[in-house]
């Protein structure tokens, strides 16, 4: 039997149509590694411990003199003992980061007991009792005396 007259066959997309379709696709691809790349930031290489600065002495009478402003503000009443023992170390730890480029004022007493800071390690283990402790607090005047003996001692 002959095909019917009235039907017709299914007609055929055109190819243009297909390689459209791809090309948006690779558009939208593209579009997401570009954001993708363009919006992360860029991976650095970890330059390892900052340089130490050279200027020792100056470094050491920067930060003697800010320790007696912390010590002189706590005896005037304006600071509060736990607050000065805070200050007083983190002042400690900004030196040891200064004078060696290991950053200190993250690093916990065992931290700095692990690295070669012991000296910085034995002020920073005698500060936390004041920092964090319920006792009773010992006063800041010996306290900025320790930390002052280690920056004084510092070579």
């Amino acid at each position: 039997m002959p095909a019917d007259p009235a039907f017709y066959g299914p007609l055929q997309y055109s190819p243009l149509w297909m390689w459209c379709g791809a090309a948006l696709l690779a558009l939208v691809a593209g579009w997401y590694v570009f954001v993708l790349a363009t919006t992360r930031p860029a991976m650095r290489s970890n330059p390892g411990p900052r340089p130490a600065l050279t200027q020792l002495p100056a470094l050491k009478a920067a930060y003697l003199q800010r320790m007696r402003d912390v010590e002189r503000e706590a005896a005037a009443g304006n600071l509060d003992a736990r607050a000065a023992h805070q200050e007083i170390s983190l002042l400690l730890r900004g030196f040891v980061r200064d004078a060696t480029g290991v950053d200190a004022t993250r690093m916990t007493h065992q931290d700095l007991a692990r690295h070669p800071l012991p000296a910085a390690a034995d002020v920073i283990e005698a500060l936390y009792p004041a920092e964090f402790g319920p006792g009773p607090l010992p006063s800041v005047t010996a306290s900025a005396a320790k930390a002052f003996q280690a920056v004084r001692a510092w070579s």
